[in-house]
Formats: structure tokens, sequence, C-alpha cells
């Protein structure tokens, strides 16, 4: 079984490398004998840390040989079907799904955020699915959306495998922070829509657990632009936060396994936390942000929603002292939604499992 899969990968962002090597991981565990291809920006880097063949994502021809010589495409996981980065961005993930269905290739849209799409994005999805086989989508606002955009095709809810994770050592963490670094809270943040306006917010609440005795370290899990949006809330800030330089999958999850409290943009970012059962702070700068929050039924309001000038939504220093006051409560409320997103992540696979045996 040759599989070959589609997404956001080979740009740097730990997040997408962790949602890769998670599913080379389980793919390999189910099909041992399989073969799997993936599209990377850098094919080079993705061949040798993931063990896997890999191939130019924007060199089209190899791209279709890619497709011809696979017998199941995968695309995802990650938040691909959206038109809010790009309309290029869509038609590039879209136009592989359509390719790979008109090749005759077993097609699947796999643990996927789907939207935010306006009507042309809607149109695009329509008519490259068409013939579309299965799906898997990691929250319920995502199957709502995609259900009515594809015919013939049960949309399964799952879950991000990030969720199924392995925990990392112990050390690896430790060998980066030191013993003085509890009780840690990690920031992962990202550029926004009208991220300026958040800046305040967010440092703002910095401060406050700063003063409440925690040790602040930012986690740029994206790469330099995350460093430099770290960068500029530190400046912010009147403590003296850490930048972490990370570049590495486990340090960085075994950073976010240590916390106490995360506060975070980026969604691998939460969804890490979740897994490891550490309470959060979130920023909902994407309808999948917002999505995850409701799908654990998680208590607490966002700390700043881009697009809101700081102060309309509460301090922003409450917030994060109600937090901490509430830290282990939390966190017996996110380690039991970490178990249910675990079984929920699975099912992409059990998807996945009926169409190859079709």
């Amino acid at each position: 079984m040759n599989f070959l899969l589609s997404g956001y990968y080979g740009f740097g962002n730990l997040g997408d490398e962790m949602l890769l090597g998670v599913i080379v991981e389980k793919l390999r565990e189910r099909y041992p004998a399989s073969q799997i291809e993936v599209l990377s920006e850098t094919p080079e880097q993705t061949a040798r840390d993931f063990h896997v063949e890999a191939t130019p994502r924007m060199d089209l021809a190899r791209v279709k040989k890619a497709v011809e010589r696979s017998d199941v495409v995968l695309s995802g996981g990650g938040g691909l079907l959206q038109n809010a980065t790009s309309l290029k961005s869509l038609l590039y993930y879209a136009g592989i799904i359509r390719a790979a269905i008109h090749a005759g290739r077993k097609t699947m849209i796999f643990a996927q955020s789907i939207g935010p799409l306006d009507f042309i994005g809607r149109r695009t999805v329509r008519e490259c699915c068409k013939g579309l086989q299965a799906a898997a989508v990691r929250d319920e606002r995502s199957r709502v959306l995609l259900e009515s955009l594809v015919d013939g095709v049960v949309v399964e809810r799952s879950a991000d495998p990030v969720f199924l994770i392995d925990p990392p050592p112990a050390q690896v963490a430790a060998d980066a922070l030191g013993p003085a670094a509890d009780p840690l809270v990690v920031v992962c943040v990202r550029k926004t829509a009208a991220f300026s306006d958040g800046v305040g917010a967010i440092a703002g609440a910095v401060d406050q657990l700063a003063e409440l005795g925690a040790r602040i370290v930012f986690l740029p899990i994206g790469g330099i632009a995350d460093a430099e949006a770290s960068t500029e809330i530190i400046r912010r800030c009147r403590c003296a936060p850490m930048l972490l330089p990370f570049d590495r999958r486990a340090a960085a999850a075994g950073v976010i396994a240590r916390a106490r409290l995360v506060i975070g943009v980026r969604l691998h970012a939460l969804i890490l936390a979740i897994r490891f059962g550490v309470p959060f702070l979130a920023i909902p700068y994407d309808p999948k942000v917002s999505a995850l929050c409701e799908d654990i039924a998680y208590p607490l309001p966002a700390l700043w929603t881009p697009g809101v000038r700081c102060g309309s939504e509460g301090d922003p220093a409450v917030a994060a002292r109600t937090a901490w006051e509430r830290r282990e409560e939390l966190a017996v409320l996110v380690g039991e939604a970490a178990t249910r997103m675990r079984i929920s992540a699975e099912r992409s696979f059990e998807v996945l499992d009926r169409l190859v045996r079709a």
C-alpha cells in the first residue's frame, strides 16, 4: 500500500511537523509493509526527519507522478481547505484532491479543520471533492460545513492526531529549562489580524502571572515569525520572560508537558496542553481554535479575540489570575477531555481502514 500525504509539511512549523510524525507512526503501525510519501516544501529535510519518500510540493509534474504511483491519497491533517489564508492555498490543496480522484486513487480528507470558506471557497471545495470516498474532520463545525459541500460521503467526527502523541521524556524539558523553571507558564503566539491590538492584553496577562510567582517562557513553535511576535510582546512586559529557541518537536512537547498553564494562539500548542492535562488561556485567531474549546466544553473565555480591542472582553490580568487560581480544577477537566479526544483522534485511522479495505 502506497500512501501519499498532502499537508502543510516542510515549513518548519513544529505543530505541523508533530502532526506529520504521528500520522507516519500510526500508518506504519497499521500498515507495516506500506510506503509513505509526503509532499513537502523541504523534501530532503522531511525525508531525513521521518524516513519517508518526499516530493517537492510545488513541482507539479512530480506531484502528478506521486499521485499516480500512490494507492491512497490523504489530504491532511491540518486546516487546509480554507481561503482565509488565500484562495491560492485553497486551490492548491483542493487541486491535489481533484487530481487524486481523477486518477482513480482512494482519496480521503484526513483529520482536517474545514473553513473559513467564502462563496468561491465553498464552490471550489464542492467541485474538487466530487467523487471523494472518505472524510474525517477534527471538530463539529467542520463536520457540518463539509457535509453541506460533499455528496455521498459520511463525514466522520475525529480529532487532531497530535492528541495521540506520546509523552516526551521529562529530562527533555529539564535539560532545556533547568530546575528553576517551575512553576512554568508557556506562551505560544503568532501574528494574527489586528495583532498589535492584542499585544497589551497578552503582556498584561504575562505580567500578572509573573507577579503570582510563575516563570514565563515564550515558545515559537511556528519558527522565526512566531519569535518576532513573541519579542514584540516581551518588549511590552514589565517582567522578563524568556524566549526559547526550540526547533525540535520533542523539546517543544516536553516544555508544554511541564507547564502549569499555557497561553496559546497556536492550535497545536493548545492541543498539546490538553494532551498533557495543562490548563490554558486561548486566543481564537481562527474558528478552529474556538471549535476546539467548544468541543471540550472549556469553561474559560478567550484571553483576547483578534479584531476585538483590549479592554472590551474584560481585564486580561483578571483572566490570568482566574486561570492561575483555578489551575488544579481546570487540570482535572482538561485531563478528562484529553482521554475523550485521544479516542476521537483514532477515528481518522478507523475511517482510513475502511477505505483501504474497500
